[in-house]
């Protein structure tokens, strides 16, 4: 396999389909109404925890029909707080699937509680809902499921099983910004949700993530932990209205979002829309180019509502080509494509195989979706043509490799 991949590399760097210039995996946009509101939060002086941020939260919420929104350092960090915030830790079980970024069960770890992963479906890795069920224990206090690249998971069923064992239903929705499930944004179901700001996400704060519930309850008890468990408006201690005696009320943690992160956010949600129609013309582009493709699985619709179409992943069949999805990607990328691949699952990783007690082994569903996925290039300034040159490249290394 050596050989073969040597001389394939060799032979696309000259290939006809090779771009120009390196199309990158993803690229966010950043426009002047970005770039002038940070400059004006800098002009301001108020750079931390602020009006700014406060600003994004209620835009947030309405965007969304939430009745709350918190802004938080990281969709990591609100996924922490929620868990924190609703009490569970050593001796609770909560469960996940595998087929997720680490920080999903790494917040879990970090409350004390137990990780409980759960395999996926068996026609997308989302996670099983018949499997969780089965999963359930007197000691589940949570499910956090995840909506891989922005396909709802199936939220009415998981609901039904946590309202039946008093579990938390905590969304991972890192992928899922302007997803629907059955005419319902997510971010409006279950008791919280967890958006990520990341720079490779829909839309960007350079870092952040943001907490959406209806519990006012539990946004309260999210903000004042986001900032050390100090109490209630404490940003307000450096404003011509405010106090400089506070209380710390909780134990709490350093995560709050800055106003320079919430000043890029705020416009970027004003562009949620357009971003988001863009995906869908350079999806629908993708599919129907690749449709037919020999040794190629285009991505499914979402059948129970609308992706936010984060991701947009390719499965190839190994067993009709002569070489491996580790040398399309290097093939793809001897073409200036960029890749990547989601995910590496849980148990695929040294520590969580040590620390649950796992091997590669389990849960088969997630590592076979994962032993044969290439996520492709999907951004909003993408070009048709962009998608045309990985179409074309892809095309021609699965002809040039099938056996």
């Amino acid at each position: 396999m050596t050989t073969a991949r040597s001389q394939n590399s060799a032979a696309v760097v000259e290939s006809p389909t090779r771009l120009e210039e390196f199309l990158p995996f993803h690229k966010p946009f950043l426009g002047d109404a970005e770039i002038d509101e940070v400059v004006d939060t800098l002009r301001s002086g108020w750079l931390t925890l602020g009006p700014k941020t406060a600003e994004l939260e209620k835009k947030f919420a309405t965007a969304l029909g939430a009745k709350e929104a918190v802004a938080v350092s990281s969709c990591t960090a609100g996924l922490h707080l929620a868990l924190a915030s609703f009490g569970i830790g050593p001796g609770d079980e909560v469960i996940t699937t595998p087929y997720t970024f680490t920080a999903t069960a790494a917040v879990i770890l970090h409350t004390g509680a137990t990780v409980v992963l759960v395999d996926t479906r068996e026609d997308y890795p989302n996670i099983d809902p018949e499997l969780v069920a089965a999963k359930l224990t007197p000691r589940t206090k949570a499910i956090v499921p995840v909506h891989f690249a922005g396909v709802p998971c199936d939220m009415d069923a998981l609901m039904d099983i946590a309202g039946g064992c008093g579990a938390r239903i905590i969304e991972d929705a890192a992928h899922a910004l302007r997803s629907t499930y059955r005419g319902r944004n997510i971010g409006t179901i279950g008791d919280a949700t967890v958006f990520s700001l990341y720079a490779g996400k829909n839309i960007t704060a350079g870092e952040g993530g943001v907490l959406t519930t209806d519990d006012s309850e539990l946004a309260e008890t999210v903000r004042r932990r986001r900032l050390h468990g100090i109490s209630r408006d404490a940003w307000k201690r450096y404003s011509a209205e405010g106090s400089w005696y506070y209380e710390v009320t909780e134990l709490g943690y350093k995560y709050n979002m800055t106003d320079i992160n919430a000043a890029i956010a705020l416009h970027q949600l004003d562009r949620v829309e357009s971003f988001h129609e863009n995906r869908l013309r350079l999806v629908a582009l993708y599919s129907e180019l690749l449709e037919g493709v020999p040794g190629l699985a285009v991505p499914p619709e979402a059948s129970d509502g609308e992706s936010s179409w984060h991701l947009y992943v390719v499965h190839i069949d190994e067993e009709s080509l002569s070489c491996s999805r580790g040398d399309v990607i290097e093939m793809l990328k001897a073409d200036n494509i960029g890749t990547s691949v989601h995910f590496i699952p849980l148990h695929h990783h040294p520590f969580y195989q040590e620390r649950l007690g796992c091997s590669r082994a389990d849960f088969p569903n997630a590592s076979r979706h994962y032993g044969t996925a290439i996520s492709l290039p999907l951004f909003p300034t993408m070009s048709d043509d962009d998608v045309r040159g990985v179409v074309r490249s892809l095309t021609r290394i699965l002809e040039e490799n099938s056996r």
